[in-house]
């Protein structure tokens, strides 16, 4: 008996050496569909528009203990623009939470490519972040977008501002159209020519944690986004 018991041990040993057989095998990352079903749950069931109404009522508090501007002080609030100010919503799911940058953009049924939409003009505002941004000009705070988006969508950034209710903003800063620096190399030296120019940046909302690295922010904001990363 002793025999059988002691090559039953052995023949177990080896066979979890093998690894997949027991799970002691090396950890791979989730299967993408998996992964996107999650996102599609997070987003549907109300959980992320729960998370960014946190995050902005965070940054309304922010506001709120702030003072307003003496005379001749330049203060202002710095929005990002993409699942910040407007939301893509509708291309992301086009594209089942993946990304396409050429091509034409079709609705709902996709693809959706992400030039042909900005052309579009259509991205709803992220609602919390529009009360944000009226509430900050309603203290005399100026208005001041720093996005990702390269220079050459100027007319279509600010025609799709304009009509998600955003208005009377000082500044909408867009990439150089030959410009390849990582987001935080771009975010943070933007930031820093307009205190150069006097401004006072007392609050940075972002999606992306590059939106609100670096310096020349007094506070800054994050809101959730799980969809994609801009580094």
């Amino acid at each position: 008996m002793g025999a059988r018991v002691l090559a039953v041990a052995l023949v177990l040993a080896a066979l979890a050496g093998c690894g997949g057989l027991f799970g002691g095998g090396p950890k791979t990352p989730p299967n993408l569909s998996e992964v996107k079903a999650e996102l599609r749950d997070y987003h549907l069931s109300g959980r992320y528009a729960a998370d960014v109404s946190a995050a902005i009522a965070e940054a309304r508090r922010v506001l709120g203990r702030r003072a307003a501007p003496k005379p001749g002080q330049k203060l202002a609030i710095v929005l990002d623009v993409d699942e910040t100010a407007l939301s893509n919503m509708q291309a992301i799911q086009a594209n089942d939470y993946g990304f396409i940058a050429a091509g034409p953009c079709a609705l709902p049924q996709g693809p959706c490519g992400w030039d042909a939409w900005i052309a579009r003009a259509e991205a709803p505002a992220m609602a919390p972040t529009l009360e944000l941004a009226r509430e900050a000009q309603a203290q005399r705070l100026a208005l001041i977008f720093i996005s990702h988006r390269s220079e050459k969508t100027r007319a279509a950034t600010e025609r799709n501002l304009q009509a998600a209710g955003y208005a009377n903003w000082t500044g909408l800063v867009l990439r150089p159209d030959d410009s390849s620096a990582p987001n935080a190399a771009y975010k943070g030296p933007a930031r820093c020519r307009l205190e150069a120019q006097g401004w006072t940046i007392v609050l940075n909302v972002g999606d992306q944690p590059s939106d609100v690295q670096g310096a020349c922010q007094e506070r800054h904001v994050l809101l959730p986004n799980p969809f994609y990363r801009v580094p």
